[in-house]
Parts: structure tokens; C-alpha cells; sequence
């Protein structure tokens, strides 16, 4: 008989690891500091619940408060999925 193999972890993907640096306009919401761009997401998710801006309507929806809205190019609202893509715009 032949013994089941332990389910393989999973690596974290090194580019996700990496500090990148948020230029000015994106450090008023996660500060200054180089962050590995996980820690980037979970600071704007900590300010988008603080603030309440998830739509309660349609919850993939974020609404922008002025901090916000100058990272999403002047957008009021944009999907979580769009709102990566803007955050990207901001890190060097």
C-alpha cells in the first residue's frame, strides 16, 4: 500500500513580495513607506472599511471618499477588480 502524499505548500510569489514604493498621491492613504504589495491592498482595504466606502448596494463596488478618488483618476466608484489595476499606477 502506498501512503498518501502531503498536499504541496504553496509558495508565495516573490514579485508579490517585493517592497514597491507609492509615490505621493497614494501615500496620503497607505503612507510613505516601501510595502510588499499585499500589505499595499490590506492598508487600502483597512481605509475603505474605516471610511464605510464599500457599496452597500453592490458590494464589489468602492465608493471614493477625496483620498481615494485622486488614486482612481478621479473615478467616484470603480470594482475592486479596476481598483488593483489603479492602485498599480501609483507604485515605482
Amino acid at each position: 500500500m502506498s501512503t498518501p502524499e502531503a498536499p504541496k505548500k504553496r509558495k508565495p510569489n516573490p514579485a508579490l513580495m517585493k517592497p514597491v514604493q507609492p509615490d505621493d498621491v497614494l501615500a496620503a492613504v497607505v503612507g510613505s513607506t516601501p510595502l510588499p504589495r499585499g500589505e499595499l491592498t490590506k492598508k487600502i482595504w483597512d481605509h475603505i472599511k474605516k471610511h464605510g466606502l464599500q457599496d452597500q448596494a453592490n458590494k464589489r463596488m468602492i465608493n471614493a471618499d477625496d483620498a481615494l478618488k485622486a488614486i482612481f483618476g478621479g473615478k467616484s466608484q470603480v470594482s475592486m477588480f479596476e481598483m488593483t489595476k489603479l492602485v498599480s499606477n501609483h507604485v515605482k
